[in-house]
């Protein structure tokens, strides 16, 4: 039986899990998240630290949560528990945190949630600022999508050609930009039946674009 313990330490220290489980201690990870954060130290650890990192920022105040969500952002590692500690807090009244929040959760997971809300706060959100920088996630930030997750993004965008609201249409446009390099003619502050042909001509982009997937 020692000889066997010898063996599996000895295996498992050879594959990094002995490592891993040691150099992601939870004191560790909470004095490297600073402030200031120390991002190297953090990266060079492996996505190991990150449902630690999330179980430090459930149990943070806002400030601590802020400068976690930011952390997370950095290092855009897919995590579900730091989705799910994100998400709750998607309507938080902190604007510092709420923000940061919206940019990393399409950093930390391609789940269809993340690019729902985002569409939802970019196109209903009372707060001009929240839409616009629900906007810049969308164009930025959804990097764990596969092509599917990215077709339905962009018919989020495409339908918010269509809002009511002109900055609404302005970040689409811009959003939709930043994705295909393509405006196909739509301009935010055109009359409604020019708009409606551009949206139109956007819509058989999409339809083409899915049956090419």
């Amino acid at each position: 039986m020692p000889g066997m313990i010898v063996f599996l330490c000895v295996f498992l220290c050879s594959t990094g899990t002995v490592a891993d489980v040691m150099s992601v201690n939870e004191a560790d990870i909470l004095s490297l998240l600073g402030p200031p954060v120390q991002t190297d130290r953090l990266r060079a650890l492996g996505p190991a630290v990150m449902p630690v990192m999330a179980q430090i920022y459930t149990a943070s105040d806002e400030t601590g949560r802020t400068r976690i969500a930011s952390t997370f952002y950095q290092l855009g590692w897919p995590s579900q528990e730091a989705y799910e500690a994100l998400i709750g807090d998607i309507r938080t009244t902190n604007p510092k945190l709420r923000l940061q929040v919206q940019w990393a959760l399409g950093r930390v997971s391609g789940e269809d949630e993340v690019v729902d809300t985002l569409l939802g706060i970019m196109r209903n959100d009372k707060s001009a600022l929240f839409r616009d920088k629900a906007a810049c996630a969308l164009a930025y930030d959804q990097v764990h999508l596969n092509e599917e997750q990215k077709a339905d993004l962009y018919g989020g965008l495409i339908n918010g050609l269509n809002d009511p609201k002109p900055q609404v249409r302005k970040i689409s446009i811009q959003a939709l930009k930043i994705h295909t390099g393509q405006t196909r003619g739509f301009k935010a502050t055109a009359s409604e039946s020019q708009r409606s042909r551009s949206v139109q001509e956007w819509r058989e982009w999409l339809a083409e674009y899915r049956a090419n997937l």
